[in-house]
C-alpha cells in the first residue's frame, strides 16, 4: 500500500518512458471544475482582504513550479526524473512530474498551511525557563511536510502508479527533507516578511517560473 523508496525496476522505467506530456487523450471536464474551485478560493480570500493567505498560496505554488521545472530538466539530462506521474492517473500532465490535479492542489496547499497556524503567528512551542522555543511556523511546516511525504508514499504504491519513483535512493525521506519542507517554509514565512522583501521574493520567484517555462517548453527541454 505504501512505497517508501524507488525500486529501479524495468517496470518503473517503462512507465516513465510511456508518459505523454501535455497529451489530451485522457482530458475531461474535471479540469474545468478543479480550476473553478481554485479561482473561488483565491477570489474569496481577496474579497475578504486576506492578502496574507494569498501570499502564502502564491509563495508555495511558485516554489512548486520551480521544483517541477528542475525535475523535468533532470529527466532530460539523466533519462529519468526524481518523480513522475502516469498518464493513467490523470486527465492532463503538465510536466513529467506533475499533473493538473496535483498542481491545482499545490496552488491551494500554501493557503491551507497558512490557515493551520495559530492566529498569533509569533507563538513559540516549548518556550520556558528562558528558552526561546520553536516557532509555530516551523512546526506547522514540518507537520505539513511529513503529511504530504507520507501521502506521496501512498500514491507511489497505488496500482495505477499515480506516482513513479525510479531511483533507489529517492523516496519518502528525501521528499520530506528536500521538497516538502521548503514548500511549507515558503508558505508559512513569506507572508510575514517585510512588504518590500515579500514583494521582491514573489516577483523574482514568478518571473523566473515564467521565463523558464517560456524558454524551455518551446525548446522541447521539458
Amino acid at each position: 500500500m505504501f512505497k517508501f523508496w524507488g525500486d529501479g525496476s524495468e517496470l518503473s522505467k517503462s512507465l516513465v518512458k510511456a508518459i505523454e506530456v501535455r497529451s489530451t487523450e485522457n482530458f475531461n471536464w474535471t479540469f474545468i471544475f478543479i480550476l473553478s474551485v481554485v479561482f473561488y478560493v483565491y477570489w474569496s480570500e481577496l474579497h475578504k482582504k486576506n492578502y496574507e493567505a494569498v501570499f502564502a498560496g502564491l509563495a508555495l505554488y511558485g516554489v512548486h513550479w520551480l521544483y517541477e521545472i528542475c525535475n523535468a530538466i533532470i529527466a532530460r539530462i539523466f533519462g529519468y526524473p526524481l518523480w513522475a506521474v502516469s498518464n493513467e492517473s490523470t486527465t492532463f500532465i503538465l510536466l513529467i512530474g506533475v499533473c493538473w490535479e496535483l498542481s491545482m492542489m499545490f496552488s491551494l496547499a500554501g493557503i491551507i498551511s497558512f490557515k493551520m497556524m495559530p492566529q498569533d503567528r509569533t507563538k513559540r512551542y516549548f518556550a520556558k525557563d528562558g528558552r526561546k522555543g520553536v516557532s509555530c511556523k516551523l512546526v506547522v511546516a514540518l507537520e505539513m511536510a511529513l503529511l504530504f511525504a507520507l501521502f506521496e508514499s501512498f500514491l507511489a504504491g497505488t496500482s495505477n502508479h499515480s506516482f513513479i519513483w525510479v531511483y533507489k535512493w529517492w523516496g519518502v525521506l528525501p521528499v520530506f527533507i528536500t521538497t516538502y519542507v521548503p514548500f511549507f517554509l515558503a508558505s508559512n514565512y513569506v507572508p510575514d516578511m517585510e512588504p518590500s522583501a515579500r514583494k521582491k521574493f514573489l516577483i523574482i520567484e514568478w518571473a523566473l517560473v515564467a521565463v523558464l517555462l517560456a524558454v524551455l517548453i518551446p525548446c522541447g527541454v521539458i
